[in-house]
């Protein structure tokens, strides 16, 4: 598939490298939310939208390698909990949507859209601290780093960093449920590296390879090779395998088409290139445990799109057939950053 060219940063950036600086500090900065009293009570908030008509900036091109760009979001809230959104889910309804953060709150929505069938706007949105297996609310973020999302059936998965883990709840029960299980892994704990951990969690379709199992892939824990660490979490195939890592690129997130492939979102930021996002496809049947698997660039942004620090995929499938992708960035509850939800067709 043809690749999306980024675009270039320009060669004269030296006057700007202090505030650059000052952006990638706050881009990995600690979150404000960790202030906010966390009393478990689920509280609505009001969500203001602000349509993004084009995806490449100062340009009406839709078309980018095999994804059409078909509207976005700049999403934005009074209430200090919004934000630091690290991963998302649509549900079955194709309308309800459940997001994590990763300073361990659960928001809950319904996508609105508008006669043409672009997004529109958030409603009935709901924010709510996450709670441990007693069902009381976690006090602190670092136990609740919450970064991967997935949902299988009736039950609601979830992966955290720093303390490094894959716990099961009750999709009935979502956003107050406390979790029922957990999951045991094969990535060993000691390969973990401190917050770049699980980050993509996700559900083969079946009928693929994988049929129905559990995939996770890490976000920069690394093995003496360099590759990424992975896992088939469950399944006869269960076991280790590892994802061709291609600095100063990261995985922040993943999901699985329809035919079995699995899209990978990756990111960078550096002081001399600024922020980046990609989308990387890795083929139906290449993940089996002890393989090293890699796939082509489908897309390929920087700061001349509408992108910021992109967290979450999701792929949905729309009424009338077609492969929808919703990609979610994290504002790290940063003024100098924002939440964007954007839409995308895919061309399988």
């Amino acid at each position: 598939m043809p690749e999306m060219a980024a675009c270039a940063v320009p060669d004269n950036t030296a006057p700007m490298r202090p505030v650059i600086v000052l952006l990638l500090a706050l881009f990995v900065g600690l979150s404000s939310g960790e202030a906010i009293a966390r009393d478990g009570e689920p509280r609505s908030i009001e969500i203001s939208s602000r349509p993004i008509a084009t995806f490449e900036v100062r340009s009406d091109e839709s078309r980018f390698g095999p994804f059409e760009y078909l509207g976005g979001l700049e999403l934005s809230s009074p209430d200090r909990t919004f934000g630091g959104l690290s991963a998302l889910r649509m549900r079955n309804d194709g309308v309800g949507m459940i997001a994590v953060t990763d300073t361990g709150y659960w928001l809950t929505a319904d996508l609105q859209r508008d006669s043409d069938g672009r997004l529109s706007g958030l409603s009935d949105a709901v924010m709510t601290a996450m709670r441990n297996r007693a069902g009381e609310v976690v006090q602190s973020r670092y136990g609740v780093d919450a970064e991967g999302l997935a949902i299988d059936g009736d039950r609601v998965l979830v992966s955290y960093e720093r303390d490094h883990r894959i716990e099961v709840f009750a999709l009935s029960d979502i956003p107050t449920a406390a979790p029922v299980s957990s999951l045991s892994q094969p990535i060993p704990d000691h390969e973990f590296r401190n917050n770049r951990g699980m980050e993509a969690l996700a559900i083969a379709p079946p009928g693929s390879s994988l049929d129905g199992a559990i995939v996770t892939v890490s976000e920069k824990s690394l093995d003496r090779q360099g590759n990424l660490f992975a896992a088939i979490v469950t399944g006869p195939d269960k076991g280790l395998f590892f994802v061709r890592r291609h600095p100063p690129f990261d995985v922040t997130d993943g999901d699985f088409l329809p035919n079995g492939d699995l899209l990978l979102l990756e990111r960078r930021f550096s002081v001399s290139r600024g922020v980046g996002m990609r989308i990387r496809r890795i083929k139906d049947g290449d993940i089996r445990a002890g393989k090293t698997v890699d796939g082509d660039v489908l897309m390929e942004a920087d700061f001349g799109f509408q992108i910021d620090n992109m967290e979450g995929l999701d792929v949905t499938v729309a009424p009338d057939g077609s492969t929808r992708i919703l990609l979610l960035s994290d504002d790290n509850h940063s003024l100098l950053q924002r939440t964007l939800l954007l839409e995308f067709r895919l061309d399988q």
